[in-house]
């Protein structure tokens, strides 16, 4: 069957090509796939790299035309690039298995498709770990009208995390030994300090409670010994954007990384969000913004003094930090600040409150992340094993705040969020629209998603089934159908939904924010709405490289409506 619908995508695409010769004139595009020694500063790599180059390739297209894209395959391996945001027909989408076979080896293919957006967005293979090896790039979409903020200045700030070791690798190692990336593990020096400041008793429970479920509070990133680097450069090589004082700088923040989180800050400027995902926001000016993996901010500052200011993005669990420069002049620079010290993952991240631990009832655990079948909770008189199924994630979502104000953290979470200073932090709830992208209406059906995995296994699945077992979503064409995410394990998951278009639900109705990569905090519940408007077969995942990899991804189906051939040459001819 799988077969059957990649060959069935592949000639799909190749009719609506053969259509596409009167088409309007079109934006034409080289992208070549090339083997590439990686330099990270602290070590050098082989990689992959589009154009020959670690330097991330930037599109820039037009809303409005028709981009065509060449896309050669110099590897010795099957590649393929897909167009993280884009709204484009299903067999443009690049997914191999889902949307088209993929690129052979010394293959070139082309990519046709209308730009109906603008904003900012990315590329990256879907095949294998290419895209942790350096397989992506940036795309900036003009828009055809007047944009709502002026500005002086342009960047694009991509990140990314560079590991020494292959994204191959790397997945066999943990699965091997989840935690063979922790470098944060628990030590006596800890516990004596801990017994120091909450007593020994209290300390030794805790101790016996994470022991249980074979966790550390310092589980936060499943992988560290990266170098974060900017537009493909290290912290030391420090890519630099010239200003002059007094200019409006955009700057285009994309998380490219396989798995980390960062926290962006600008120390002695306020950035003033008006894009999130490529999509206009009302502005809203912050000290520091959290960028989950695959998501993109668009934030605008104004330098006023001729020195230079640092770009810091500190990973999630403060074990490295990238830093990139805005300067009047090359070869400006402030020191890399030490990393602030680092978060500790808490009960209320497990779903649990410190009143339900104490006496709430648990149902199994078996296959939730973090809790090996049959371990039990110290103290616990109920004979159980422990789950974070059936617990309260009603923390999260809107109108509830957590212990820091930010309603998408379970309150009393480790993992909320903190501005240096006591500034103010980017939440979720902060993003209303600017206009209503789709007329506000009632959902017609709810899908719960449960975010489930096996640490002990390094299995990330939905609903407690891997990808490879699960049958496909199957939506119907013109639905509004509301996602219920249920977050059950101790990460956080960015998920992405191709094709169409997430609507979060942070309370501001009619201007809900539209995204294409909602994140997931532990122990919560998050709401996202997507109207059903793009017929074919599209790819539903946690953007987490490895958790994709073990399972975390489904299929989803849209059945009726126009066919793609037909939405295609009607979004071609302006439709």
């Amino acid at each position: 069957m799988l077969l059957a619908g990649t060959l069935r995508a592949g000639a799909l695409g190749l009719g609506l090509a053969a259509t596409l010769a009167g088409a309007a004139a079109a934006g034409t595009y080289d992208i070549t796939v090339d083997r590439i020694a990686i330099d990270a500063g602290k070590f050098v790599k082989n990689g992959i790299g589009y154009n020959g180059s670690q330097i991330p390739t930037v599109l820039r297209l037009k809303e409005g035309e028709e981009a065509v894209i060449r896309v050669t395959n110099n590897l010795s391996e099957s590649t393929s690039i897909h167009w993280h945001g884009l709204i484009l027909p299903f067999d443009q989408d690049g997914v191999p298995g889902i949307s088209f076979p993929g690129i052979a080896p010394g293959e070139t293919f082309v990519y046709r498709f209308p730009i109906r957006q603008a904003g900012t967005y990315w590329f990256h293979s879907h095949s294998g770990f290419q895209e942790p090896d350096g397989a992506f790039g940036a795309i900036v979409i003009e828009p055809r009208a007047r944009e709502p903020y002026r500005y002086d200045r342009d960047y694009v700030v991509q990140l990314t995390d560079k590991h020494p070791h292959s994204g191959g690798r790397v997945f066999r190692n943990l699965k091997m030994m989840p935690d063979y990336y922790n470098r944060k593990q628990r030590t006596l020096l800890d516990f004596l300090s801990d017994a120091a400041e909450r007593g020994v008793g209290a300390t030794l429970a805790e101790r016996a409670m994470w022991g249980a479920m074979r966790m550390m509070p310092t589980d936060i990133e499943d992988v560290q010994g990266y170098v974060p680097m900017v537009n493909g450069k290290s912290p030391e090589a420090n890519w630099t954007g010239l200003f002059v004082p007094g200019e409006r700088v955009r700057l285009r923040l994309i998380n490219s990384s396989a798995m980390t989180y960062f926290d962006v800050r600008i120390p002695g400027l306020k950035m003033t969000v008006v894009q999130a995902d490529g999509n206009d926001v009302r502005p809203v000016t912050v000290d520091e913004l959290r960028i989950a993996v695959a998501e993109t901010y668009d934030v605008i500052v104004r330098p006023t003094e001729a020195k230079a200011y640092s770009i810091l993005a500190e990973s999630m669990g403060r074990t490295a930090v990238a830093r990139a420069t805005l300067a009047p002049r090359e070869g400006m620079a402030e020191p890399i600040p030490p990393l602030r010290d680092p978060p500790l993952l808490t009960m209320a991240d497990m779903g649990m409150s410190h009143g339900a631990m104490a006496g709430m009832d648990h149902a199994a655990m078996a296959g939730s992340h973090a809790m090996p079948e049959g371990a039990r909770m110290p103290g616990m008189d109920h004979g159980e094993a422990m789950t974070m199924k059936g617990m309260d994630h009603g923390a999260a979502g809107h109108g509830k705040g957590g212990a820091q104000g930010d309603p998408f953290y379970a309150p009393g979470s480790g993992l909320a969020p903190r501005a240096a200073n006591g500034g103010k932090f980017l939440s979720y709830a902060d993003l209303k629209a600017l206009r209503p992208l789709y007329p506000h209406r009632k959902p017609t059906r709810e899908i719960e998603l449960r975010l489930t995995g096996n640490m002990e296994r390094y299995i990330w699945s939905i609903n407690g089934v891997k990808y490879e077992d699960a049958d496909p979503i199957r939506l119907r064409h013109g639905e509004r159908v509301r996602f219920k995410f249920v977050n059950e394990t101790m990460m956080t998951h960015p998920m992405h939904l191709h094709g169409m278009w997430s609507i979060l639900d942070n309370g501001s109705g009619e201007l809900n924010p539209v995204k294409h990569t909602v994140s997931v905090a532990p122990g919560t519940t998050v709401y996202m709405e997507t109207e059903v408007d793009a017929p074919g077969e599209w790819a539903f995942h946690c953007h987490l490289s490895y958790h994709m990899a073990a399972g975390m991804f489904r299929k989803v189906v849209v059945e009726g409506g126009p066919t793609a051939r037909a939405a295609f040459l009607d979004a071609v001819h302006g439709g």
